[in-house]
């Protein structure tokens, strides 16, 4: 296994090809895909593959498969992926299944893929988006971390309900990063 890093509750890891069937079962729930695709399944194994080629062009860099540390079972998945050209400003994600959800999974590992940026990878700003009305989503970013940026309507190949309010991207730079946590250090001694 292949493991990216390990947090309190979660391990991160690469893809294999044996988790293709677990990636289709999470990307096929419409629920899960709703404020990405309206509910329409991507999952094949192109996306598979790509996300396989992703750990040799860019390392330490990729989508990584979720699991529950203490029962290992799946929960999804959380990408830390370069901007085309540029390793220095990875764009954070991730989709867990439902009954993941509320339970402190997302910001968990949204937050460790944040330090491992700056601190592993030279990041020089970590940066997330998501539909305006994705309020779940616009809570996660800002419990890892990340600051409200802008209001912006991107050309997204489905129509969603809720896209007329456009999108929202958050960030972090490393100096902000670093400032939060020597406030953070301040606060705990």
């Amino acid at each position: 296994m292949d493991v990216l890093l390990e947090t309190e509750r979660l391990t991160l890891r690469r893809f294999t090809l044996a988790d293709a069937a677990l990636a289709l079962d999470l990307d096929s729930d419409p629920e899960v895909t709703h404020y990405i695709t309206g509910g329409v399944s991507e999952f094949d194994s192109k996306v598979l593959d790509a996300w396989l080629d992703e750990y040799r062009r860019s390392p330490g860099y990729g989508t990584f498969a979720a699991v529950e540390r203490s029962t290992g079972a799946f929960l999804g998945w959380f990408h830390l992926r370069p901007e085309e050209g540029s390793d220095d400003e990875p764009e954070i994600g991730y989709r867990l299944r439902r009954d993941a959800w509320g339970r402190g999974y997302a910001t968990e590992g949204s937050r460790a893929l944040v330090d491992k940026a700056f601190t592993d990878l030279g990041a020089t700003r970590v940066w997330a988006m998501a539909m305006a009305v994705h309020v779940a989503s616009r809570r996660v970013m800002e419990k890892a971390g990340l600051r409200f940026i802008r209001l912006f309507h991107g050309d997204w190949p489905y129509a969603i309900p809720g896209d007329e309010h456009g999108d929202v991207e958050y960030a972090i730079t490393r100096a902000e990063w670093e400032e939060d946590r020597r406030r953070a250090a301040l606060a705990g001694s």
